[in-house]
This record gives C-alpha cells, sequence and structure tokens, in this order.
C-alpha cells in the first residue's frame, strides 16, 4: 500500500514527504537519497556560491537519480543580495519541475517559475501570507510552524493552529512543516488536512546527510529542549542549536539597545558552516529544530521514508478507522 495524496499526484512521488531547504545541508547526495526513497529532495540554490555552480550542483544530482527533485530558492534580507535573477534563470534553463520558494517578496520569481511551467510550492509562517502566495499563483503551500528549525516568521503561532487555520483558509494544496520527523506527525497531518509533510532536521540526521557525524549524534543526543531562538530583536527570529554561542547571542540580545554588531562575531555563517565540516556542535550557530526530542536514530532516507509511511499506514488503517462505528455499537 501507498499513501495518495494530491501532492504525490502533482509532484509525481511515491511518498507525501519533501526534505526541506536547508543552508548546506540540500547537496546532490542528500536530495538524491531522499528522491531514490519516493520523498521529493530539494537542492538549496544558495548552498552554492554561483549560479552556474547551482547549475554543475543540479547536473551532479541527475547523475544519481532519475526520480524527481526539485531547487529551494529562498529570499533573504541581505545589505548586497545573491543574484536571483541568475540562479532562478539557471533552474529554468535546467528544466527543473518544482521549486521551494520561502522568504521576502518572491513574487516577481514565482511569476516567472509558473511561466516556466514549474510546480512552485511556497513556504509560509502565517495564513495570510500564504493567502498572498496563492493569489500569486503557487501550487502548494507549506505551512511552516513555530517548531520549526530556521525562521518561524514572527508571529510565534505552533504548527496545530497553522494547520486547523488552513484547512478551511486555501483553495490549493497545503502540506505541513516544522516538527515532523515518524509517522504520527506524517499520520496528524493527514488528519489535519495537509496533503503531505516537509522534514528538516530530521534529513540532516540520516545516513546520506553530508554533514558530520558528531553533529548527527548531538541531534539524536538532543530533545526538543535543545534549541533557542536568536535575531529576535531584528525581527529576523532563527531556532538554532542551543550551544554556548547560543546561550551567548541570548545574553546580549537582553540588552535592549543591542545591535546586530553586537553579535556578529557570534554568529558568522562561516562558523556555522564549520560546524558541519569539523563537528564541533559549540564552534558556531546552526539550525534544529524542536523535533530533536523525535528523533532517536540516524538511518537511511529509504529506511526513513519506509517506516515513516508504514508507521503512518498503520495509524490510518488501525487505529483511526477503528475510532468510528456504526451508532448502534455505541
Amino acid at each position: 500500500m501507498v499513501l495518495k495524496t494530491k501532492l504525490t499526484e502533482l509532484l509525481g512521488i511515491e511518498h507525501p514527504i519533501v526534505q526541506g531547504g536547508m543552508q548546506w545541508v540540500g547537496v546532490a547526495e542528500l536530495v538524491a537519497a531522499v528522491s531514490n526513497a519516493g520523498g521529493l529532495g530539494l537542492i538549496t540554490a544558495l548552498t552554492q556560491p554561483t549560479p552556474e555552480a547551482l547549475r554543475a550542483e543540479i547536473r551532479r544530482t541527475r547523475t544519481m537519480t532519475n526520480k524527481p527533485f526539485g531547487v529551494n530558492l529562498t529570499f533573504l534580507p541581505a545589505m548586497t543580495p545573491p543574484p536571483y535573477d541568475e540562479y532562478a534563470q539557471v533552474i529554468i534553463d535546467e528544466g527543473i519541475k518544482v521549486v521551494e520558494t520561502a522568504g521576502n517578496n518572491p513574487g516577481k520569481y514565482i511569476k516567472q517559475f509558473k511561466a516556466a511551467g514549474i510546480v512552485v510550492l511556497h513556504k509560509c509562517t502565517a495564513v495570510r501570507h500564504a493567502l498572498s502566495a496563492q493569489k500569486l499563483g503557487v501550487d502548494i503551500i507549506s505551512m511552516d510552524g513555530f517548531e520549526c528549525a530556521g525562521h518561524p516568521g514572527e508571529g510565534f503561532v505552533g504548527g496545530l493552529i497553522l494547520l486547523a487555520k488552513s484547512f478551511k483558509a486555501f483553495n490549493i494544496p497545503y502540506i505541513a512543516s516544522g516538527g515532523f520527523a515518524d509517522g504520527v506527525g506524517l499520520a496528524g497531518a493527514l488528519a489535519m488536512g495537509a496533503e503531505g509533510i516537509n522534514m528538516g532536521t530530521r534529513f540532516m540526521c540520516t545516513v546520506e546527510s553530508p554533514i558530520h557525524q558528531k553533529i548527527k549524534e548531538a541531534i539524536v543526543a538532543g530533545d526538543e529542549y535543545q534549541t533557542s531562538l536568536v535575531f529576535t530583536p531584528f525581527r529576523n527570529t532563527s531556532r538554532i542549536y542551543k550551544n554556548s554561542v547560543a546561550v551567548e547571542v541570548n545574553k546580549r540580545e537582553k540588552n535592549p539597545n543591542v545591535k546586530f554588531e553586537d553579535i556578529r562575531d557570534l554568529v558568522s555563517g562561516a562558523r556555522g558552516r564549520q560546524v558541519y565540516t569539523t563537528g564541533d556542535p559549540e564552534y558556531g550557530v546552526w539550525t534544529a529544530g524542536q523535533v530533536m526530542g523525535l528523533i532517536n536514530d540516524i538511518p537511511t532516507c529509504q529506511d526513513l521514508c519506509t517506516r515513516i509511511v508504514a508507521d503512518a499506514e498503520a495509524i490510518i488503517t488501525s487505529r483511526l478507522n477503528s475510532m468510528v462505528v456504526a451508532k448502534a455499537h455505541l
């Protein structure tokens, strides 16, 4: 048996599971492994230093899988923004069929991708933003709850509320993101109207994930309390792993007059990337979600996806179905 949803039909994938965009993590090895496992792998475009490097990564991924995969393109506030136009053109030129967009003011690029016949999945942290994306013509909404790693938005609303509101709000399919790692979560998301789930931290902790083994072990050892929220004073809140660096950032941010320059030395992206290569979880800031509390092993992507779907099917067919009985039997 398989779980057939609007997501699997629209994307041509076997399982309703999407691997979210993750800086320094969403590269060919992981993307291909997720797609080969029946989910949708996503290359993180901005992990590649140039648009041409993204082109090479797309072509490298195609040597590892003949299954559908896509590209994540996130639009972040920056003094000197990346050449988004060029990244978008590479995605179109290379014939990518699915793009996950996220971040600020994606309208121009959504129209561009749609004109090229690309399925657009847009990540949102608020229903009002999702409704705007729906008007722009996106095909799928990814509702990202406060539990998520990375940027949970500034509304601080959990996935339970967002999914329940989404059930009545949209005319297009939506998937659930933030806090998902197992079949219980998948079954729950489907019960709340979602057509699938998006997982980031869970896929970081797999055999094929490109990060250091010691970081994977830190995720397994961590729990739902092992995260911190940083950058909130700058309205760019991010959920990261709670290490000594995060504690110091939070300490400095308590100053009511804090400026970004006061923490710049601690939150360098270069230091964060080194965490994944050196295996020292204390070296810099790195993203992780509260879902760490549900992660207890480091499986292959194939084993993980198979297990999640099998567990979800068992919950749906046995537990949920058994609750529906004829009134006479009450």
